[in-house]
């Protein structure tokens, strides 16, 4: 589902993070040749990050945020952003799936 925003309000959203089930490194190297900057901004989930060790858990613990780990990315979206290139970024990642689904 994609974020609402009730009328009378605006919003501050600075990411849109997807899920690329097809794998987020392939859609970020794919938008970077379109000259559409993207990122996995937490690629190794909380309970495997050194700051968590002492909880114990190992790779394997919480599959689900493994997995979404790999498979999450996050796309420009700031105010300023016009149709346009918002519409540009949408075509992108919608040939990108179909290609990747072929």
């Amino acid at each position: 589902d994609t974020p609402h925003c009730p009328v009378h309000n605006t919003h501050t959203y600075h990411l849109y993070t997807l899920r690329a089930h097809a794998g987020s490194e392939r859609l970020i190297k794919f938008l970077g040749g379109c000259g559409i900057e993207s990122r996995t901004y937490y690629p190794v989930p909380l309970h495997l990050q050194d700051c968590y060790r002492y909880l114990g858990y190992k790779k394997g613990a919480l599959p689900q945020a493994e997995k979404a780990a790999l498979e999450t990315l996050s796309i420009p979206v700031y105010p300023e952003m016009t149709v346009e290139e918002k519409g540009f970024v949408v075509e992108k990642i919608r040939r990108w799936a179909k290609e990747s689904c072929s």
